[in-house]
């Protein structure tokens, strides 16, 4: 990780490292004959050929989503992800149109939902379906005339006015033979057929009223027969598009960050520090696992070089003792596939993953691509890097710091080489047990390489998971979504306000997720913003509930349990920043401030509630106090692997520092219940919401008035008792 930060980060984050120079000359060697195996070649990949032109289809079928660039990417989802498929669906005249969801499994098998015209007059018909399994799928929209629902509409206008009666029982009646006799429809449902069965000999039986034979065709179970197994004619269908199904970490997931060199690190009598090691380390496991985490995120465990090695703070000159930057990897002990040897070794990393995975824990390590100068690769390929004119070569910097101690990787003069070095370097640690990769500036590489890269691993190991720490413009941000990374650290550590996080909210969990899963960290080990260095416990604890109900994936840096919010002067990082030295900690003490407690009940209400393992199912409902957040998520019964609906509303107090009061007025369509009727006090309590953080239950209705203090509760995030909950 090299940034830095100025004291008020901009709305778009400024790119990582460009190139600096130092004095350090590389050492030209052979280059290494170890070539890895097996890799394939490096593509060379030919520029994307427009699609060819396509009919328009006898009935239209646009703007189909989800789809990436037309395609040439796959859209993403996970198992059991609700995945919202919509188009534009319209055609001539006023005949009805209906539209179905198509999405085709790996095996062929097809999974359809009716769609839902949610923009009348705009035509935009909407559906969910979830995978149930990984791989590789397809999705498409078929559009379709129905003709039950033109005879309906024009039967019922012209029977109850009198007019052509006959003449439209008539047409009703061949068509109810249709729809018993088409051989394309569907295999009904037994008690569906004979329903339909009974309505055609009524429409047929001219000894009834006419009005009594309307109805008993046009009846709601009629209808909910036709809904199941509809009489479809002029089927156009969309163009089919990929969608590729993921375990379910790549959506969903809490992470917790941690230093494995302070885990156990000690300061000996004559001043020296002894570092922590992975068996030290993995006495942590536990603990964390505890919280509720998922994942524990590994910072670089490799050799650290000592040439122009930081000192405490990112100062230019280090003490004898000063472990370096893990980020300045490499040295004479090996480079990023090694491990630091205070740290350990492979018998002891590998033990390490082993307790993880007993405590439930997957590993997650750092894949950062640079090298201090004293990394073999130096030494062996001194192509893979930048050399100035002057014969040195070129360091990282992000002016006005520099990171003399590291070497930014040039992709340019041999990328068959590091191509091919990298991924086999990824599939080294994936054989330790590493299942996901935090990569850091992954945005100062080529975006082809990445492509190529993450296409490798999944062929051989689709289940191991990459996240983007890519705090950079929009278009990099998006594209390394785009191009197969899992998920993306995002600006959310940025958005402090209410219009603010209300915007990001909605934007992240709208089209966007698509493709682009966003992660979402208070701090990491390089930021800490203003709003915590200055908001205290409460504003640690605000921003934990925001992290960890706004976005399927969060996670926090080790320290956050502790409240560590002073800053080095100058800058959003913290003083004394671990990247620099040992940070033991007194985790005793955590449990007296309270938000190690808070995150293990916001991990635990994370699991007790699918609703929040989605992404694209969020409303932010209106409050009447700009320092109050109000938002939702809804899973309904047919998408919730618990076969009841899953709703959870969240409350927060923005203000760290006051108590605040607000009215919240809540979409309860967006909340699985009954849309209010005009008449309705908007006051009075219309279901139980109980309050998963302090235990209470309340009678609430579409308005609701809530009090929320930084001293005490910072945030409601409430259960929605639906009627087949309540007791």
């Amino acid at each position: 990780m090299l940034r830095s930060r100025a004291s008020r980060v901009p709305r778009t984050p400024l790119p990582g490292y460009v190139v600096g120079v130092t004095s350090t000359r590389a050492a030209r060697a052979p280059l290494s004959s170890s070539v890895p195996d097996p890799v394939r070649p490096v593509p060379v990949v030919p520029a994307p050929a427009p699609a060819p032109p396509a009919p328009i289809g006898r009935i239209p079928v646009l703007d189909v989503s989800p789809v990436v660039e037309g395609g040439r990417w796959p859209a993403k989802a996970v198992v059991g992800e609700m995945v919202p498929v919509e188009a534009t669906v319209f055609r001539e005249g006023h005949d009805a149109v209906a539209a179905t969801a198509v999405l085709v499994a790996p095996d062929g098998t097809e999974h359809t939902a009716p769609m839902v015209d949610v923009a009348p007059g705009l035509d935009r018909f909407r559906a969910a379906l979830h995978p149930d399994v990984e791989g590789e799928w397809s999705l498409r929209v078929e559009a379709w005339g129905d003709p039950y629902a033109t005879w309906a509409h024009d039967a019922t206008i012209k029977v109850e006015a009198g007019v052509d009666v006959d003449l439209m029982l008539a047409e009703g009646v061949r068509l109810f033979e249709r729809v018993l006799g088409d051989a394309s429809v569907p295999a009904r449902r037994p008690d569906d057929a004979r329903t339909l069965a009974d309505a055609a000999t009524a429409l047929a039986d001219p000894g009834r009223p006419a009005l009594v034979r309307l109805a008993a065709a046009t009846s709601p179970e009629v209808r909910d027969a036709l809904d199941r197994a509809p009489l479809r004619e002029h089927v156009s269908a969309s163009a089919t598009y990929p969608l590729r199904v993921e375990r379910t970490l790549a959506l969903a997931g809490s992470w917790y960050a941690m230093f494995p060199r302070s885990e156990g690190a000690r300061q000996l009598k004559d001043g020296r520090w002894r570092s922590g090691t992975f068996t030290s380390a993995a006495r942590r496991l536990p603990a964390i696992a505890a919280m509720g985490f998922d994942v524990v995120y590994l910072t670089p465990v490799h050799p650290i070089g000592t040439t122009h090695r930081k000192g405490r703070n990112n100062s230019l000159t280090a003490l004898p003792g000063d472990p370096g930057s893990p980020y300045a990897i490499g040295s004479t002990d090996g480079g990023h596939d090694a491990f630091h040897p205070e740290l350990g070794s492979e018998r002891t990393f590998k033990a390490f993953v082993k307790e993880a995975r007993r405590n439930g824990l997957e590993v997650a390590l750092d894949l950062a691509l640079q090298c201090s100068p004293d990394h073999p690769w130096v030494a062996e390929h001194p192509e893979w890097f930048t050399t100035r004119v002057d014969g040195s070569i070129a360091y990282a910097e992000n002016p006005p710091k520099k990171y003399q101690d590291i070497y930014p990787l040039n992709f340019d003069d041999d990328p068959q080489g590091i191509y091919a070095e990298v991924l086999r370097v990824v599939r080294v640690w994936i054989a330790r047990g590493v299942t996901a990769f935090r990569v850091d500036n992954p945005h100062t590489k080529p975006l082809e390489f990445w492509e190529w890269l993450l296409a490798e691993v999944r062929r051989t190991n689709p289940e191991v998971v990459f996240l983007s720490e890519a705090f950079t413009k929009p278009a990099m941000m998006h594209t390394l979504a785009r191009i197969g990374f899992h998920q993306s650290y995002t600006y959310f550590t940025w958005r402090n306000t209410r219009e603010e996080l209300a915007e990001y909210l909605e934007e992240v969990s709208g089209p966007g997720g698509a493709y682009m899963r966003p992660s979402f960290w208070p701090t990491t080990h390089d930021i800490l913003p203003p709003y915590l260095q200055h908001g205290g416990v409460a504003g640690f604890a605000i921003r934990a509930v925001l992290a960890a109900l706004g976005s399927p994936t969060w996670g926090i840096y080790s320290g956050y349990e502790l409240v560590e919010n002073v800053p080095r002067p100058g800058v959003e990082e913290q003083i004394d920043n671990e990247k620099y030295e040992y940070k033991p900690r007194d985790w005793a003490a955590a449990e007296e401030i309270g938000i190690s407690t808070l995150l293990t009940r916001l991990n635990e209400i994370r699991r007790d509630h699918p609703a929040l393992r989605q992404l694209r199912n969020l409303t932010v409902h209106p409050t009447t106090n700009d320092q109050v957040l109000a938002f939702s998520r809804h899973l309904p019964a047919e998408h919730s692997p618990t076969g009841l609906a899953d709703t959870v509303v969240v409350v927060v107090n923005l203000d760290p520092h006051s108590a605040q009061e607000s009215n919240v007025e809540l979409d309860l369509v967006a909340l699985g219940l009954p849309a209010p009727q005009p008449d309705d006090d908007p006051w009075a309590p219309t279901f139980v919401a109980h309050d998963e953080l302090s235990g209470t239950s309340y009678g609430w209705g579409s308005n609701v008035y809530v009090r929320l203090e930084p001293w005490g509760q910072v945030a409601h995030v409430v259960h929605v008792v639906h009627e087949k909950e309540a007791p």
